[in-house]
């Protein structure tokens, strides 16, 4: 069983190094790009394959399918699969070809089963405009959906519809596929991803009654759990179960989610689900089916559970597609008739028949025509366990509420999704449903940070105060909330602790919040007036100040804007993302004037191995010097007079890249008057036990003390 996880991590690794050796394309595999605005990161490809196999791309370990992924707790940074995909089936003149992205075993272009191959690049769109410092704003157009939009396109031949690309038992339906993923940071919308699928028919063959589903190489695991490589390790597939919920809306309408969970949790570091459901498509509701399958990975001889198995031919694919698979009883068997048994489990959720038109000889049928197109609509969706125990509704509760929203989303203002045909009618591929409408909170505010020695001050600006809600069409913001990090302020248990909330003192919203007014943090002139602070060219309006905060140690901060709600719409008062906006930052001194007036220091002195702020190894050790100039040399030496290493400080670059225990890509703001060293000599090594002596050299050149040099030392004790 290890051997065999350790095969499937091979495997996924070779993927990445092999993909496209042995297909000629136009357009290169793009599998580097991932939704990273909220909290759910899938990584999406111009293939048809989902996920990245949890592999290092560029040195860094990108987010296959993790929820989630904007967080300091380690216990949620929950992945949930290796690879998924897309895969079609239709009829064509009576038989079955069904086009894949991938199936179990297949990693390598030009095998059967990895049947998609990319007909142009990702493109990306935002609706985010103008948050300060925000990466997709660089993105923004009016014509995007969501806050992140990722289109592509692919196709299942080669260069013509018949092509099969000479992939063995490939038998291409012709059709082409757009695809476009959307994804917010609203906090009720962070955790799922919805896939608009447009299938196109670029043969001269009718393709009959189509279906489409998302199959799923499922592990529900946590990398920081243990060694990914030993028994129990991060990705271990083997305890893992499937399930699915068939429950009623609150519209009325079934979920029909199918998901995986990981069978106990992995001692609360794997307590997630993982759920593809279909929100729709240009067929009306009413039309199509949604099913569900379940198989062990690469096992079509299943002894336990003999009904369930994996498809091998286009013939069975297309089958399971658009059928169910028996559920059992008995011991083998949970309560709603699935498999009980953890195991290596892989699942599908599909939805058919769909086409441009319904059919004239088959009065459940559709077909599309050449040169026609159809929509279907998915969306993958995670959601932490609400509670402990066996699998139940209950527990699921986070998974039903984030797949509503998806449905919400989707629905826009189709609210009944029972859009029936008269008869003869076609279907009205312009669509006269505006849909993606969600309820927007205020923006996220543009906010910057200054640091200086324990304290830490917070600048933000009133771009949220104007915004117009999408649904009520109304200005409906109320105020303003200060988080700040658990380390910091004491609650180990949450991310974020609340320190301090201002709102509107209108009689409106009396209701809401506690009417402080924003005179507490409202900048003013000396008159008294409101007024504003401009930094790096912009204009900041408030500012909250947070003293007594550790130097030294990482803290983070967040400003969010919250509305009023509309109770007519039975809608709770939204909040922006606390995650858009964070900053992180190191508190400590400010860079010495042209005094220079106390000498450097180091701190902790003395230096005691395995502080709290630390981790296990040699290069995960760390000292600060502080009271530094601007720009400086500083010079470590044993007592035998010895070079022990020389660091060079620039306080307008210094981003802590030499300091393995700073993580660079999140950005911190450092003070300027302080800079961080591990103990690690010039030559490499550790350094020892004892007293050392340091030197500071002013190398600011405007500054009247250059070339001034102070002197001190510290004690290190291991």
């Amino acid at each position: 069983m290890i051997l065999r996880k350790i095969f499937k991590v091979i495997i996924s690794m070779l993927f990445l190094v092999t993909n496209n050796i042995s297909i000629a394309q136009t357009v290169e595999d793009v599998f580097d790009k991932f939704t990273s605005v909220g909290q759910l990161g899938l990584t999406v490809t111009n293939f048809g394959v989902l996920g990245n196999g949890w592999n290092q791309i560029d040195g860094h370990i990108l987010p296959s399918c993790q929820y989630k992924q904007h967080t300091e707790i380690l216990r949620e940074q929950i992945e949930h699969f290796s690879f998924s995909g897309l895969w079609i089936g239709g009829l064509v003149n009576g038989e079955r070809r069904v086009s894949t992205s991938i199936v179990d075993g297949v990693f390598e272009s030009g095998q059967e089963g990895f049947e998609f191959f990319a007909n142009s690049n990702i493109s990306i769109m935002s609706s985010i405009s103008s948050t300060a410092e925000d990466s997709m704003a660089q993105y923004f157009s009016p014509f995007a959906i969501s806050h992140q939009d990722f289109i592509t396109e692919y196709k299942d031949y080669g260069d013509t519809p018949e092509d099969d690309l000479g992939i063995p038992n490939h038998n291409p339906l012709g059709i082409t596929v757009h695809m476009e993923s959307y994804a917010w940071n609203f906090t009720y919308a962070d955790a799922f991803v919805i896939l608009n699928y447009t299938i196109r028919n670029e043969s001269e063959e009718t393709i009959n009654n189509i279906y489409a589903g998302i199959w799923a190489d499922a592990s529900v695991a946590n990398m920081n759990y243990t060694n990914i490589y030993e028994p129990g390790g991060g990705f271990n597939w083997y305890d893992n179960l499937d399930g699915f919920d068939g429950s009623v809306d609150e519209a009325g309408f079934n979920r029909d989610i199918g998901y995986q969970y990981d069978l106990d949790g992995d001692d609360g570091w794997a307590q997630s689900y993982i759920g593809i459901n279909i929100l729709g498509g240009s067929v009306p509701r009413p039309y199509w089916d949604t099913y569900f399958n379940q198989w062990v990975w690469t096992s079509s001889n299943n002894e336990d559970y003999p009904g369930y198995t994996m498809p091998l031919t286009d013939y069975d694919r297309y089958q399971q597609l658009h059928s169910s698979v028996p559920t059992g009883t008995g011991d083998l068997y949970t309560d709603e008739g699935y498999p009980n048994q953890s195991n290596s489990w892989l699942f599908m959720t599909s939805a058919g028949p769909f086409g441009s038109q319904p059919s004239e000889s088959d009065s459940s049928g559709w077909e599309l025509l050449p040169g026609d197109s159809c929509n279907i609509v998915f969306a993958l969706v995670t959601g932490l366990w609400s509670g402990g125990g066996d699998d139940s509704p209950d527990r699921r509760a986070n998974l039903r509420t984030n797949a509503d929203w998806a449905q919400k989303a989707y629905d826009g203002e189709d609210k009944n999704r029972n859009n029936i045909l008269d008869e003869g009618e076609d279907i009205d591929e312009d669509g006269e449903i505006d849909r993606y409408i969600l309820p927007e909170p205020p923006p996220v505010p543009n906010m910057t940070v200054d640091v200086g020695d324990q304290i830490v001050t917070i600048y933000w600006d009133d771009n949220a105060e104007d915004f117009i809600d999408p649904i009520s069409r109304e200005k409906d913001f109320e105020g303003y909330r200060v988080w700040g990090a658990r380390k910091t302020f004491g609650d180990e248990s949450a991310e974020f602790t609340l320190m301090a909330e201002f709102d509107k003192t209108d009689g409106a919203s009396a209701d809401i919040g506690y009417n402080t007014g924003f005179d507490a943090v409202q900048i003013t002139n000396i008159e008294g007036e409101t007024d504003s602070v401009e930094i790096n060219d912009r204009y900041y309006h408030y500012k909250f100040i947070n003293e007594d905060v550790k130097s030294g140690w990482l803290n983070y901060y967040s400003i969010t804007a919250y509305d009023r709600g509309d109770p007519d719409a039975n809608l709770e008062s939204l909040e922006s993302s606390i995650y858009a906006n964070r900053k992180y930052v190191y508190p400590g001194a400010k860079a010495a004037t042209d005094d220079w007036p106390d000498p450097p220091r180091v701190y902790p002195n003395p230096y005691r191995g395995q502080a709290v702020w630390e981790g296990y190894g040699s290069r995960e050790r760390m000292i600060w010097f502080t009271n530094l100039p601007s720009k400086a040399e500083i010079r470590i030496f044993t007592l035998a007079g010895d070079l022990v290493d020389v660091i060079q400080h620039d306080e307008a670059t210094y981003a802590g890249a030499d300091i393995q225990n700073i993580d660079e890509n999140k950005n911190p703001r450092f003070s300027g008057g302080e800079h961080a060293w591990d103990l690690i000599t010039r030559h490499d090594q550790a350094v020892a036990t004892g007293l050392y002596l340091f030197t500071v050299e002013n190398m600011d050149e405007e500054s009247s003390l250059y070339g001034r040099v102070k002197e001190s030392k510290f004690v290190i004790i291991k």
